[in-house]
């Protein structure tokens, strides 16, 4: 695999736009909030793409799979924050209606994934 083969890979390309995504929405976050939720969240968001990349430059499948399984980790982590967000009223609900609809789409490339994978180890 080439250096920066990953950017090929539809979960990784689905996690790096929610990533985008994700920093748009907390750009409307209060300022107090910047080394707060707002930085947790983003670090949560970075984590997913940076994680599958890292996964899919690994040597072994079962080195991949533990990366991909840190990624959903992290979808979870994501979707808590920003639910914990939107009840602050940070956000509006139809904003987290749209990110946990594509956390939970990389959830299922994620997952399907890693049960493939678990045949191969």
């Amino acid at each position: 695999m080439r250096i920066k083969a990953f950017e090929n890979s539809l979960v990784w390309g689905k996690a790096y736009n929610l990533a985008l995504l994700i920093y748009k929405i907390t750009q409307d976050f209060p300022k107090e909030e910047r080394y707060g939720l707002t930085s947790q969240i983003r670090r949560c968001a970075i984590s997913i793409p940076s994680n599958i990349a890292e996964g899919l430059l690994r040597n072994s499948c079962k080195e991949l799979s533990r990366f991909f399984a840190i990624s959903r980790g992290s979808c979870g982590e994501l979707i808590t924050q920003m639910s914990i967000a939107k009840d602050i009223g940070y956000t509006e609900e139809d904003v987290l209606n749209a990110v946990e609809s594509k956390i939970i789409e990389i959830i299922k490339i994620l997952t399907k994934s890693i049960q493939t994978l678990s045949t191969k180890t």
